[in-house]
């Protein structure tokens, strides 16, 4: 601002024929517009025809009356600038219900990022020491949090871009880097699978946990006919509908909230009952015996597997990051790093007493459905009812919150097609038919094709790029490091290694299929723990 006192504005006639107009740069603080768009003094290239002025207009402003009026209006504008508010938002973005609201903060990035980065998936974690052991099982988790936490960083850095573009979707970031046509080829499937498959799957946990919870709270005494597994998703479909009629992503931190502390009270309540319960016998923690060392492979290849999908969200924090204002003296990126800061300081302390106090309590014992399954199997006559009861009820609630945030991409998508065409914002009633048509289509698959779940491995390492590799290329690709430098290098590793650990999964996922065979069923729907 010292700078801007002392300039001095130059009377046309004061200069000569030949002088040299020094050219004047965009301000940097211009760079962070809290909309989509760039700003519009940044699109004015040089070479682009100007209207002419007025004679009248030139003589005006060339009048010793008019150098305090251009300092005026050049201080108001910088100040408009600097506050974040001179540029013209893109009204599409505002009405979509991501980008709807603005007005997010670090603790909303926190119970966001809790509520969609725990999950049930995270039980399964002990399953992978079965086969990885105490060193390499702890070793592989502890990599695997700290690579997921990079490229998160990653991410969140790449929101804001230097032309003033903000990213508020993964899938433009991805365009951006790649193109559009690679961008869609590489990140449509995977996004919108972590989206809408992992509501499919949500629907069937949390409808399967409502009847475990019903029967431990009614048990024989009760003369109620039991729903069947049908109608338990059905109810729990209803839950999510009502819940999902929230408008924007802001409007849902408190949902979120609660499914944060559902999810870290039923992680934390799952390994201190099965340590204090003590080990059942015939505990061992030796690896199991494979018939060929093929089957070995394999059996390492879905170990590690598990370990990368129990880190899940990354496809959701570019709109977690879209929800938070930003300007030049405090752009998006510091709120929502200390957010995620937070909250995976909360995620590891849940998710590391989880693998190997649960590893540690049942070894070699642990069936396919991990640590729920486990407690229920061991655990069940010997544990109070409220404890095994309490358990199932914030399963169910931390399904019901995570539904929330997983689904509004796909709200997203749906009503930026419709304003796309009609040039104005949805209609509530329309918002809510959206709404409803989603539920019940993920209700429909989940009913119809109730197998999805032994196919996780195979279509979650079609995903897993999304987590580990793209971050990395996309880094490379828009900030354009130097090259052979630290980050150069350590972003193609990364990426390189991401893809292969993919295909390797995936390898591993089909061979398991074909040797061990998928049992087939339409509208026959099952839970493991039933």
């Amino acid at each position: 601002m010292e700078e801007k006192r002392e300039m001095k504005f130059l009377r046309p006639e004061s200069l000569s024929v030949g002088a040299e107009i020094p050219a004047i740069s965009a301000p940097p603080f211009q760079l962070h517009c809290p909309s989509m768009t760039r700003s519009p003094l940044l699109d004015i290239a040089p070479k682009t025809p100007k209207t002419p002025k007025s004679p009248l207009a030139s003589l005006l402003m060339s009048t010793p009356i008019a150098s305090p009026m251009k300092k005026a209006i050049a201080s108001m504008q910088c100040y408009l600038e600097e506050v974040g508010h001179f540029t013209k938002l893109d009204p599409q973005d505002a009405w979509l219900p991501i980008t709807e609201s603005r007005n997010g903060n670090a603790y909303y990035s926190a119970f966001h990022t809790l509520s969609s980065g725990i999950g049930v998936q995270a039980l399964l974690l002990p399953l992978a020491f079965t086969t990885l052991s105490w060193t390499w099982g702890i070793l592989c988790l502890s990599l695997v949090f700290m690579w997921q936490l990079y490229t998160l960083w990653l991410l969140i850095q790449l929101h804001e871009s230097e032309s003033g573009m903000r990213y508020s979707r993964y899938l433009r970031l991805s365009m951006a880097a790649f193109g559009e046509k690679l961008g869609k080829l590489l990140a449509l499937f995977p996004v919108m699978y972590l989206s809408g498959g992992t509501c499919v799957t949500l629907i069937m946990i949390g409808g399967g946990t409502m009847k475990i919870f019903f029967q431990i709270v009614c048990g024989d005494t009760c003369s109620m006919r039991p729903l069947t597994t049908i109608e338990w998703y059905f109810l729990f479909v209803c839950l999510a509908i009502i819940l999902a009629q929230l408008p924007n992503l802001n409007s849902i931190a408190g949902v979120s909230l609660i499914g944060a502390i559902t999810a870290i009270s039923y992680c934390t309540l799952i390994w201190v009952v099965s340590i204090i319960q003590g080990r059942p016998e015939g505990v061992s923690y030796d690896p199991p015996e494979t018939k060929s060392d093929m089957a070995r492979i394999c059996d390492i290849l879905n170990a590690l597997g598990i370990i990368a999908f129990a880190f899940r969200g990354h496809n959701l924090v570019l709109e977690i990051q879209g929800t938070m204002p930003s300007s030049a003296k405090q752009p998006s990126r510091k709120p929502m790093w200390r957010g995620v800061k937070l909250a995976y300081v909360i995620i590891a302390m849940c998710l590391f007493p989880l693998a190997i106090g649960g590893y540690w309590a049942y070894g070699n014992l642990m069936p396919n459905g991990g640590m729920l399954n486990a407690l229920h199997k061991y655990h069940g006559h010997s544990t109070s009812k409220l404890l095994l009861g309490l358990t199932s009820l914030f399963v169910v609630l931390n399904c019901l919150s995570s539904f929330q945030i997983y689904a509004m991409p796909v709200f997203d998508n749906l009503e930026l097609r419709f304003t796309s065409k009609m040039k104005k914002p949805c209609p509530w009633w329309l918002r809510i038919v959206f709404r409803i048509f989603f539920g019940c289509l993920a209700f429909f698959i989940s009913v119809a094709l109730p197998f999805l779940m032994s196919l996780a491995g195979l279509i979650g390492g079609v995903a897993l790029p999304v987590t580990l590799a793209y971050p990395c290329f996309m880094w490379i690709l828009i900030k354009k490091p130097t090259k052979y430098s630290a980050i150069w290098c350590l972003n193609w590793i990364l990426g390189v290694l991401g893809m292969v650990l993919s295909m390797l999964v995936i390898a591993g996922a089909i061979w398991t299929i074909v040797t061990m065979g998928i049992e087939i069923h339409f509208f026959k729907p099952q839970y493991a723990g039933s």
